[in-house]
């Protein structure tokens, strides 16, 4: 049996130096660190709310907002790269050594870096679509070109687009979902943010920042990843396609690799019932001796 968790009721406030972290936080038990992913109008309360019940029965779930999304205090960084420090805030601020995480696309990312750099800090890893490097279909993929187009223009048209990209079953973009999305994602300084990432000029100027320099990147790095993992992707996604997975699968020293059919970039809401169930199993199974 679930319990209802409410938006007021699971928010949480951690004053750092470098400004408010917001965090919900519900249920009892071993910390699980939950990391949302980017786009318009996301924050991690929209990302999992729907999971948090079922998670808080067995864990200390913690939903972290990242800065640059509206939520947390505002960065003047990218926020990929203000995000990781701002894991480790939380977690210094917490007084928590070690947790679990669950990372959803741009959180998947972050949640392997952490775990790349900070391995004592994270015992288990679960990401959902994000990770890896597009290796047989073009890139940017279908849904981060509509990303883009919303980030330059952002029109409610635009924004409707992006959203039934990001799903398998269309009937999943509610005006609900529209509008409180909508709210978000024109905020000037979610806006500005957004274009960090997202922008034309943003995306062309990190392309060829990174065919300039010799520094390796993320995804030619998870073989340092010491946490047991989990890859759990939606067979229909249109905004990181599954071959995408290729590359951690193989990397990864203890990894493993869940594809859900009839699903686009949303797992954890798309195949809410059979993803909960895969993601428990992994988190609660025991180490071997």
């Amino acid at each position: 049996m679930t319990t209802e968790l409410s938006y007021e009721s699971t928010l949480r406030e951690l004053p750092t130096e470098q400004g408010v972290l917001r965090y919900h936080e519900a249920g009892d038990g071993p910390p699980l660190l939950l990391l949302h992913g980017s786009g318009p109008g996301v924050t991690g309360w929209r990302n999992f709310r729907g999971n948090l019940a079922v998670f808080a029965e067995h864990f200390r779930c913690l939903v972290l907002e990242f800065p640059g999304f509206g939520v947390s205090d505002p960065t003047d960084a990218h926020p990929m790269v203000a995000a990781p420090d701002a894991v480790i805030r939380l977690l210094d601020g917490l007084g928590l050594q070690q947790v679990d995480v669950i990372g959803n696309s741009m959180g998947g990312i972050v949640g392997a870096q952490v775990a790349m750099n900070h391995p004592e800090r994270v015992r288990r890893l679960v990401t959902i679509g994000g990770i890896g490097k597009n290796l047989l279909l073009p890139s940017p993929a279908e849904g981060i070109g509509l990303l883009m187009e919303f980030t330059e223009e952002p029109t409610r048209e635009s924004l409707v687009k992006w959203l039934n990209s990001m799903v398998y079953d269309q009937a999943l973009v509610t005006e609900e979902l529209i509008e409180e999305r909508w709210t978000q994602a024109t905020d000037p300084d979610t806006l500005a943010s957004a274009r960090k990432m997202y922008g034309k000029a943003a995306f062309a100027a990190r392309a060829a920042a990174a065919a300039a320099s010799d520094a390796a990147p993320y995804w030619a790095m998870l073989h340092k990843i010491r946490a047991r993992t989990l890859i759990t992707w939606g067979r229909d996604d249109r905004v990181s396609p599954v071959d995408m997975a290729l590359l951690p699968m193989r990397t990864i020293p203890d990894v493993e690799l869940h594809v859900f059919p009839n699903c686009g970039h949303w797992v954890m809401i798309e195949q809410k019932a059979a993803w909960e169930s895969a993601v428990l199993a992994f988190l609660t199974r025991k180490d071997e001796a």
